[in-house]
């Protein structure tokens, strides 16, 4: 079985972000969290995202608002999602990751404008992708299947997107994990290359930027 790179998303949420963290302390996986920055003006939000980072997983930044992928946004608003939950992110994004919003998982030009494509380069940002999404915010049931059989069937090391939205679809979470650690899963905090098309602000060698970003800004 390839190895498993979890994240979560969208977070954080005082009924669900808690049970993920003691499920992965008590599994001994480190995960990666991108909350919408919105949520971290709440002071118990914000205090969940430092438990997170100081339990040894990663932050990154998910825009301001979330809504609408970047691509179909204008320019100056685009950017302002990623500088506005940057901001509110402070201390807690030292890696400078940022994952684009997919308007239900799905990788396009959508994703990106050339105005924020352009700041997350000048500003160093790694942009995280993903190549499994179980769809655990719609199906708080069926998204453990979903998921196995993602992580069954991979052809190359999994990255994949969870919420840390709802209790009820984070409850199979163990089970979920337990069963890959059972079948030979190895979990890790890396990001596949193949989900990383931008690393520190440098296009991955071979990667065409125009996969994840509209040619030209938005008006």
């Amino acid at each position: 079985m390839q190895p498993v790179c979890l994240t979560f998303d969208n977070g954080p949420e005082p009924t669900t972000t808690p049970l993920v963290l003691e499920v992965l302390a008590r599994r001994g996986i480190q995960a990666s969290f991108f909350p919408i920055g919105t949520k971290l003006h709440d002071p118990a939000r914000r205090a969940l995202a430092e438990r997170a980072l100081a339990e040894g997983h990663r932050i990154g930044n998910h825009t301001l608002h979330h809504g609408v992928p970047l691509g179909r946004r204008p320019a100056a608003e685009a950017v302002a999602e990623i500088t506005g939950a940057e901001a509110l992110l402070h201390g807690l994004n030292a890696h400078r990751l940022f994952r684009p919003n997919g308007g239900g998982g799905q990788v396009g030009p959508h994703l990106l404008n050339r105005a924020a494509l352009n700041h997350l380069t000048t500003e160093a940002y790694s942009v995280v992708l993903w190549n499994a999404v179980p769809r655990d915010w719609d199906d708080a049931e069926g998204w453990p299947d979903r998921a196995l059989a993602a992580a069954r069937q991979a052809q190359a090391p999994v990255l994949m997107v969870l919420h840390d939205l709802l209790p009820d679809a984070m409850a199979h979470l163990d089970r979920v994990l337990g069963t890959l650690t059972d079948e030979g899963a190895r979990f890790t905090p890396d990001f596949p290359a193949a989900c990383l098309p931008l690393v520190a602000g440098r296009p991955a060698p071979g990667y065409e930027l125009t996969k994840i970003c509209q040619e030209e800004n938005a008006t």
